[in-house]
């Protein structure tokens, strides 16, 4: 079973959502988790805007990347551009995959279009790499 750890700044949002469109797509094939530099809680509205779609993202946590620094994973996704700068080197890690995506978060205006938007665009992207990578 493949592992994936994704990263973002704060681990409350894009991160979280992809992790659980990672879940989603791969149906049990990928071990999936999720971190940040910081820890931010779990957005409630990365919580909302998954509900939306029935993806339950209330058992979530925001966790610090150094938990995971002592695991072995087949691949890194950064998610954010913060977080590519400052990860860590995990030795272990065959690949690493960036692409920064927009903090729905940091939105002022429209924050409901932007929290659909971002998780459209995490949707197509978990898709392309579950089919790289199943």
């Amino acid at each position: 079973m493949k592992k994936i750890l994704v990263l973002c700044t704060g681990n409350s949002c894009r991160s979280q959502i992809l992790e659980a469109w990672l879940r989603h797509f791969s149906e049990g094939k990928f071990e999936v988790y999720s971190a940040g530099v910081e820890t931010h809680g779990i957005n409630p509205d990365a919580v909302f805007y998954m509900n939306e779609i029935g993806i339950d993202l209330s058992s979530h946590t925001s966790d610090l990347m150094d938990k995971y620094l002592h695991m072995e994973f087949d691949l890194i996704v950064t998610v954010c551009d913060h977080a590519k700068e400052t990860c860590p080197v995990f030795p272990k890690a065959t690949q690493t995959i960036h692409r920064n995506f927009e903090d729905p978060s940091k939105v002022l205006d429209e924050k409901e279009a932007a929290f659909r938007r971002v998780r459209a665009q995490l949707e197509e992207f978990a898709k392309s790499l579950v089919e790289k990578f199943v």
